[in-house]
């Protein structure tokens, strides 16, 4: 029997230990390593004074037909209304014989998806579309210069050397300083021009105002029966679990130990073990001392930065060293408000409870505050709120680094001046708060810049390791989505299966053209 370590019950991990168990008899010994006493990673749901919160919003959409369907295998989709769209009369599709998110939690609901762009106190669809709205926002005057400005990037393509370049080439200059540089320095804490264009072509996709215009006339004149490819950004509806992402998760984890994991929390991963180009065993860090942990196999979902700092044995070359210590993070800070309203007007057409309005995110590109983004979560789902009729509870998101002085904040500090930002915004006021809840999270984004150029030379040195597989976001330092993650840990399932030591299935992963490109 092999003995497989996984590191980390996030996404991959979890995904991992499923695959390896499912339909063998006794093949494997698994063994989950969590560093914390929470299932999910990032994808985990927070509960608080009845509330529950998405650390940083998780679409449960895929365009791998393999994904969407271990998702609904887990959780099945609804089969009758969800409470507010009973109660507003909103039309959803619903499978049948699916169980009754009344009735029933164990429970995926079909969501529509609703994002849209702050800027200058007007909103602006996510992603911008050429609408009578977006026009009128924006003026005639600036909507001329952004047309003219996309037909010069059009005409004068830029060398895709940064982050800055490819998104001017799809979306012209003036377009990219209104609606992305500001907030991607946000995010990143550094200029767009200073950013790898990998990280654009990782999550933008294949969106453009080309995409746009596309879709927007063949929702016009095509119908939904011709719109047969649609851009990631661009989907309408996605699925969500009734409590949140960690649900669903906390489930997975629930499955692998039923199927026979062992799943050991507390378990923080200092130094790895490494012999003759192997990884023989791990050394964990618990409440009652250290633990040495060995293993035939290790599928690694902690960061890369840690993984080869806390490698023991074979030392690693000091430029390999150097290359991980240097690879950034971008780390992420969630402010939970709990208010009887909102002074957003609703002017869209979708009906919503209590008539707010209808985002799932909110984009915010003013550079005047420091918030990135608003959840609200009653939109996800209103099983995320207690009292989803009454009161309304969002999440501000906020990008930092820790230790820095946003990140040392107390509670009080940070919650009180998250409060004053959305004030000055025009969104609450701040007095009228009823409950707070603050949550910080590490290294939640890998970044693409420092010592990322040389990402290749750290990716072979990985691979001289024949049992070391690395998977999930942190694990290949990667902004993978969840479907992503979930897939790395898929293709090295696969190959520990074959016996196989080629990882490039698992680093291929999200870097296929044509997987960005359409999903029939």
């Amino acid at each position: 029997m092999k003995k497989i370590v996984i590191i980390g019950a996030g996404p991959a991990g979890l995904t991992a230990a499923n695959e390896l168990l499912k339909d063998t008899q006794g093949e494997y010994e698994v063994v989950i390593l969590e560093e914390s006493q929470v299932i999910g990673g990032i994808s985990q749901t927070v509960r608080y004074h009845g509330n529950r919160m998405d650390i940083g919003g998780h679409r449960f959409f895929s365009k791998s037909d393999e994904i969407m369907n271990w998702w609904k295998e887990l959780m099945p989709l609804q089969g009758k209304d969800a409470f507010d769209d009973k109660q507003l009369g909103r039309a959803k599709p619903l499978t049948e014989g699916g169980p009754d998110p009344e009735q029933d939690d164990v429970v995926m609901l079909v969501r529509d998806r609703v994002s849209r762009i702050y800027y200058r106190k007007h909103f602006f669809d996510y992603p911008v579309t050429m609408s009578a709205s977006t026009i009128k926002n924006m003026g005639f005057l600036t909507t001329m210069a952004a047309g003219f400005s996309y037909l010069k990037a059009i005409m004068f393509k830029k060398p895709e050397t940064s982050l800055e370049n490819f998104y001017i080439n799809r979306f012209g200059k003036k377009l990219y300083s209104m609606f992305f540089e500001g907030y991607t320095e946000k995010l990143w804490g550094r200029h767009p021009r200073d950013i790898s264009a990998d990280w654009g072509s990782q999550r933008v996709k294949g969106l453009s105002i080309r995409a746009v215009l596309k879709d927007m006339f063949s929702k016009m004149f095509g119908g939904k029966k011709k719109r047969k490819n649609v851009e990631t950004s661009l989907i309408e509806q996605f699925w969500y679990p009734k409590y949140g992402p960690g649900q669903l998760w906390e489930l997975a984890a629930d499955k692998a130990v039923e199927r026979g994991a062992k799943l050991l929390k507390g378990h923080k991963v200092k130094e790895i073990v490494c012999q003759n180009n192997k990884v023989t065993a791990v050394v964990c860090e618990t409440d009652n001392g250290t633990v040495t942990i060995e293993g035939d196999v290790f599928l690694s979902s902690m960061p890369v930065k840690d993984l080869v700092s806390g490698m023991t044995g074979d030392v690693p070359a000091q430029a390999v060293k150097d290359i991980a210590d240097g690879l950034p993070y971008r780390d992420f800070v969630t402010v939970g408000l709990l208010v009887n309203r909102l002074d957003l007007e609703n002017k869209t057409k979708v009906r919503t409870l209590g008539n707010i309005v209808p985002d799932c995110w909110i984009y915010v590109q003013e550079t005047s505050v420091k918030l990135g983004r608003i959840q609200i979560f009653n939109n996800w789902s209103p099983y995320m709120v207690k009292d989803p009729e009454h009161t309304v509870w969002i999440g501000l998101e906020y990008f930092c680094s820790e230790g820095d002085d946003f990140w040392s904040m107390s509670d009080e500090a940070c919650i009180a001046f998250a409060a004053k930002e959305l004030e000055s915004m025009g969104v609450i006021h701040a007095d009228e708060v009823l409950d707070s809840h603050r949550e910080r999270i590490k290294k939640a984004y890998p970044a693409y810049f420092d010592t990322y150029a040389y990402m290749d030379k750290l990716v072979e040195f990985l691979n001289g390791y024949d049992n070391l597989y690395c998977v999930g976001r942190n694990g290949q330092h990667r902004y993978n989505n969840m479907d992503h993650s979930m897939l790395t840990a898929i293709r090295a399932v696969q190959a520990i299966k074959e016996g196989s030591t080629d990882k490039h299935a698992v680093w291929n992963v999200n870097t296929e053209k044509e997987y960005h490109e359409t999903k029939q």
